[in-house]
Order: C-alpha cells, then sequence, then structure tokens
C-alpha cells in the first residue's frame, strides 16, 4: 500500500487526476441546483478510457459517501461539505459559497483517489466515468427498502449495548484521543472564524479611514503632504490586509472546517467498529450461557422404550447447536480482525496526514502574517523616512538669511 500522502513528493507516483471546476446552476419547475464538472485523467489498466468529463450535483456526492460507508464500515472516509450554509458563508447559490464548495468537493474526491483502498472502490468508478442516465440507473440497484430497514435495526439494537466488553485498548485510546482533539478543534475553529470576522471589520473601517485623510487634505495646505502619505500607507495596509484575509479564508478556515467534520466521521467510525465487536460479545455470550447439554435438549416421552425421533434428535441437537455456534463467532472474530486492521492502518494514515496538514497550514499562516506586518511596518517607516527629510529642509531653509 502506497502511502499517498507522499504524492507531493513524488507525483510520478500518481496514475489518478481529478478535477472538480466549472460549476453551473440549473433552474427548473421543481428545484434549482449546482453541477460540477468533474474531469479524470488515469493511466489505470481498469478504465476503458484515458480521460473522462462529467457533471455531477451535490447529492451524487451524498451517494457516493453513503456507498463507500456501507462497503468500508471501518474506513475514515473524507468528508463532504454540508449541505446547507457553512458558518461565515453568505447566501446560498452565491458565487462565494458554490466556490467554497467546490473546493471542498475536489479535495473529497481527490482524498478517495489517494486512498489506497478506496481509490480502487467500483462505484467511484462509476461515479467518476458514467454519464448522468447511467449513474441514475446504477443508483436504482441499491438494496431494497426491506434490507435497508434491516440494516437499520441491527444499527439501532447494537447502538444500545453499552460499553464493549472486550474493546482492545488501542481503540479506547482513539476514542479518547478524538474527544480531546474535537474539543480542540471546534475551539479552533470558532476562534479562527471570530479572527477573520473581526479582520473583516477591520478592513472595512480602514477603507473609509484612508480617504478620510485625502479630503482632509484639500483643506490643509500647510500638512496636505503629510496627509496624503498618510492616506497612501493606510491604503497600502488596506491591501494587505485584504491579502492576509484572503489567505485565512482559502488556507486557514477550509482545514480547520474540515478537520471540525473528521471528528464525526471518525467517531462514527469507531462505533461501527464497536458494534461489530458488540456482535462478538453478545454471541460468545450467547454460547457460554448454555452451560450443558440439557439447556440444549429437546423433550421426551418418559417411555424409555420409544427411541424415536425425538430421543435422536435429543443427542444430535447439542452438537449440531454449538457447531453452529462455533462457526458463526468463528466468522465474526473474522469480521472483528479485519475491521480492526482496517481501521488500524488507516488510523495511522489519517493521523500522519492530519499532522502534515495542520503544520503546512499554521506554517502558512505564519508566514502570511509575517509577511503582512513586514509590508506594513516598511510602509510606514518608509513615510516617517520622508517626512524626516522634509523636516530637514524646512530646518535649513528657516536658517538661511
Amino acid at each position: 500500500m502506497i502511502n499517498q500522502y507522499k504524492f507531493e513528493d513524488g507525483p510520478e507516483l500518481r496514475d489518478l487526476f481529478i478535477t472538480v471546476d466549472d460549476p453551473e446552476s440549473h433552474i427548473t419547475a421543481i428545484e434549482t441546483f449546482i453541477t460540477y464538472r468533474v474531469v479524470t485523467k488515469t493511466t489505470r489498466g481498469e478504465f476503458d478510457s484515458s480521460e473522462y468529463e462529467v457533471r455531477r450535483r451535490y447529492q451524487d456526492f451524498l451517494w457516493l459517501k453513503s456507498k463507500l460507508e456501507e462497503a468500508h464500515p471501518t474506513l475514515i472516509i473524507p468528508p463532504l461539505p454540508e449541505k446547507f450554509i457553512m458558518r461565515g458563508m453568505v447566501e446560498r447559490f452565491s458565487d462565494e459559497f458554490i466556490e467554497t464548495r467546490r473546493k471542498a468537493l475536489h479535495k473529497f474526491l481527490n482524498r478517495i483517489a489517494d486512498h489506497p483502498t478506496l481509490t480502487f472502490n467500483e462505484d467511484f468508478k462509476i461515479f467518476l466515468t458514467a454519464q448522468a442516465w447511467e449513474l441514475s440507473s446504477h443508483k436504482k440497484q441499491g438494496p431494497g427498502l426491506l434490507s435497508r430497514m434491516g440494516q437499520t435495526v441491527r444499527a439501532v439494537a447494537s447502538s444500545v449495548r453499552g460499553t464493549v466488553k472486550n474493546r482492545p485498548e488501542m481503540f479506547t485510546e482513539m476514542n479518547n484521543y478524538m474527544e480531546t482533539f474535537s474539543q480542540k478543534i471546534n475551539l479552533l475553529d470558532k476562534i479562527a472564524h471570530r479572527i477573520y470576522k473581526e479582520e473583516r471589520e477591520y478592513f472595512n473601517e480602514m477603507k473609509e479611514y484612508g480617504p478620510i485623510h485625502t479630503l482632509w487634505s484639500a483643506s490643509e495646505e500647510d500638512i496636505a503632504e503629510s496627509l496624503k502619505g498618510v492616506a497612501g500607507c493606510i491604503d497600502r495596509c488596506c491591501r494587505a490586509t485584504e491579502k492576509r484575509m484572503a489567505g485565512l479564508s482559502e488556507h486557514l478556515l477550509p482545514v480547520l472546517h474540515e478537520y471540525v467534520l473528521y471528528t464525526e466521521i471518525l467517531m462514527g467510525v469507531l462505533k461501527r467498529r464497536d458494534q461489530i465487536q458488540g456482535e462478538l460479545d453478545s454471541k460468545v455470550d450467547a454460547l457460554a450461557n448454555k452451560k450443558t447439554e440439557k439447556d440444549l435438549e429437546v423433550s421426551i416421552p418418559k417411555n424409555p422404550g420409544s427411541p424415536g425421533i425425538l430421543n435422536f434428535l435429543s443427542v444430535k441437537t447439542p452438537a449440531l447447536q454449538k457447531a453452529k455456534f462455533s462457526e458463526e463467532i468463528g466468522k465474526l472474530e473474522d469480521k472483528v480482525e479485519r475491521a480492526n486492521n482496517a481501521l488500524k492502518a488507516d488510523w495511522d494514515r489519517w493521523k500522519q496526514n492530519m499532522q502534515w496538514d495542520m503544520r503546512s497550514t499554521f506554517t502558512n499562516v505564519a508566514e502570511n502574517n509575517l509577511r503582512y506586518y513586514e509590508e506594513c511596518l516598511a510602509t510606514w517607516e518608509s513615510f516617517l523616512a520622508s517626512q524626516r527629510v522634509a523636516l530637514h529642509v524646512d530646518e535649513d531653509s528657516e536658517d538661511r538669511p
């Protein structure tokens, strides 16, 4: 399994490239929605062509995510942006909202493409290659209503079993880690949005602050040049502030929010692993409760002289039922082991990616802040230097006879 986290260092390893772009509005009598162009380029042999172009709407992305979760319940499926307005965004279908969603959908598909297991999922391939009518037909081939109801009932039954008795320590540690991580990342997300809001308010005030000095200079002939210089400095700092805000909205806020969504996904994955473990524990308990063969015997006539079919069953049934229990337990043990191994491998990969994302994001923010303050400092220092020169010129002219 190639760790796709290294792809930026070795792009030659990639064999699947996906781009989400060109959002397009569709207005019908029933609804208004946006579709996005999904362009796929690949060198994989299982694809019939090297390039595909399809259009997908948000509901199609939701379908893909649900199919991946169904096929890989203990793998960490990348998050999708929320269906409705995210905090800090403006009205639905605005250019800003659509662009924010497009970037999130682009990242969603590329995270799947970079995943060593999800990238080979058949539904993912169909999503990338099928035309709209083909995808619609494929969606209708999903599980029937009764099957979905059965899955829901089992999920609810598993969720109310309480704490799993035999949960390995590793997964308890994962659960504790995610609870702490969730608290921290949610707090960071909240503070970052507050900082961005305050920065925007500061920027809007600066846009009004500079022109006031320019207007003032028209009525103050003696200090007109100084006032214009201050207005110019404010204008340059205003542009630098706008650039820093763009960095926050493009690099910091989306990453923090993505990992807020990741916390919900990971808690769900851990819960599904516990449900699989719970099925095994329940079956083991059921077998343990049958302490003796007498508990499994069927009722037989008291007359020992009639060895009919019931006598035969009283001998055979315990062994047969025990064998059935053992077979079911063996299958569940294999299922738990597969789930554990899949989650452990994905957990390590997710943590590595998360740490890299956080490191690069905060480094980027620090560099942007450094450039911002250096630019503003240089602007004001240049203005001060010009004022000192002007002051010396004035003093020299006053000293002359």
